[in-house]
């Protein structure tokens, strides 16, 4: 198959990113890059999607991947995960998976799966500042986005997600599913048994990065990887309900300028111009030698390091900069690197966070356990919701009407032009809602 025809198949699929980012897969596929990162680092605790994917269906993903590289022509292939994975694996550093495939083990540091960091670390070269990765000839793909690349050369559209449901749970109820995009988590919770207490919230996506949601009313989407149950009060979930704008009032007065944000920060390790702890200081007055520091917000990638581990005085660097980031986005601006080489730090290796202390310090350790891998389950939701966006760029457009009956894998959302994705029935059923935001279907 070649790149045009590649690119056609995974357009036609809705393929998008399925680690978390959601980008349409076929604009990634260009000419002229040299290597494919594979990320099964699985940057998050607590979540083991792609694992499953790994250990279940490893030769489709790999399948994928060597589609990818075919058809990209690419000279270097290689799955990047960490050290805990490969051993459970049975896997080594430089094994050959595949014609073009081989392992790359990662040291289980956090957060390993930022892709940033993730080529760095595999090959050594530095994405400049508020660039991609194929500037550096680089495509990065997720395990389960590579999974669905082999389903769409076979003509199967993306319909289905593996998830994880993890944390302050019944271990009975811990499992690695796959399921349809769009079903209610009420009713998955429900057919799985999960309860959530009441001390706690649930988390889509992980501990450090997700967001809290109300399982009363939320669906899967195409970029879910897990559903969390924590507890409120860890430090992983007490910043989630933190009000932004207090903090960014009350971080200039607090900060007591130890530079251990910066000093941590994963991306300042490998030469980005982000110092956080220049920028709590002067937020409120908008005030600083170098209006650069402010810009370089844009970069920043959220992992929470910053506010999770590095910070003494219970404030969130993280937060500020993301308050900083609206605010750059408002105005039309962004961090321009000014093409100067770009070097790691060469106390790096000194100054990553292993996965063991993050986990502790932000309270997820004890939940830090291996789900049942479970797969396909046979639950038939009552409905599924379907919005148009699930994805990076335009929504899709409806492509059905009310009354209509539908098959998985029919087409429901067509993909507008520009970076977008297209949208498929996920079961069978009729159309109950349409609008420019979603569809809903009742199953069958």
């Amino acid at each position: 198959m070649n790149l045009n025809e590649l690119k056609k198949v995974v357009a036609d699929a809705g393929v998008v990113g399925a680690g978390g980012a959601g980008f349409p897969t076929q604009f990634k596929f260009n000419e002229g890059l040299d290597t494919l990162i594979i990320n099964g680092a699985e940057c998050e605790p607590l979540i083991f999607s792609d694992y499953y994917i790994m250990k279940k269906e490893m030769q489709q993903m790999l399948d994928g991947a060597e589609m990818v590289i075919e058809a990209m022509k690419l000279k270097n292939g290689y799955l990047g995960i960490k050290e805990h994975t490969a051993e459970r694996l049975g896997f080594s550093d430089g094994q050959k998976l595949s014609a073009h495939v081989v392992v790359h083990v990662l040291p289980n540091v956090y957060p390993m799966g930022d892709e940033i960091i993730l080529i760095y670390e595999v090959t050594k070269r530095i994405v400049a500042p508020g660039s991609l990765p194929f500037t550096q000839g680089v495509i990065v793909s997720n395990v389960e986005t590579l999974y669905n690349v082999a389903n769409a050369a076979k003509g199967i559209p993306v319909t289905e997600k593996y998830v994880t449901i993890g944390g302050k749970i019944d271990d009975k109820c811990r499992k690695v599913v796959k399921i349809p995009v769009g079903v209610p988590v009420s009713e998955l919770f429900a057919y799985l048994g999960v309860t959530v207490p009441d001390d706690c919230v649930v988390i889509d996506g992980g501990p450090a990065m997700g967001n809290i949601i109300d399982p009363k009313t939320y669906h899967v989407t195409k970029t879910t990887k897990s559903f969390l149950i924590l507890p409120k009060h860890i430090p992983a979930i007490t910043g989630k309900t933190t009000d932004p704008d207090n903090m960014v009032r009350r971080s200039s007065s607090t900060c007591c300028q130890c530079s251990m944000c910066t000093d941590m920060c994963p991306r300042a390790l490998i030469g980005y111009p982000l110092k956080p702890h220049k920028i709590v200081r002067v937020v409120n007055g908008e005030i600083t030698s170098n209006p650069q520091d402010y810009l370089a917000a844009s970069v920043c990638s959220s992992c929470g390091v910053c506010e999770l581990t590095a910070c003494c005085q219970g404030i969130s660097p993280r937060m500020v900069y993301t308050q900083v980031k609206k605010s750059l986005a408002k105005n039309g601006l962004r961090y321009q690197h000014d093409g100067s080489e770009l070097k790691a730090d060469p106390q790096r290796e000194y100054r990553m966070l292993p996965s063991d202390r993050f986990m502790a310090r932000i309270g997820v350790a004890p939940y830090d356990i291996m789900p049942e891998l479970t797969g396909t389950v046979s639950f038939k939701p009552s409905s599924v919701y379907l919005p148009m966006r699930q994805h990076v760029g335009k929504p899709a457009a409806p492509a059905v009407n009310v009354g209509d009956v539908v098959k998985a894998g029919d087409l429901v959302g067509k993909a507008a032009d520009g970076i977008s994705a297209n949208i498929h029935a996920t079961v069978n059923g009729v159309v109950t809602a349409v609008s420019d935001q979603a569809i809903t279907i009742q199953c069958d």
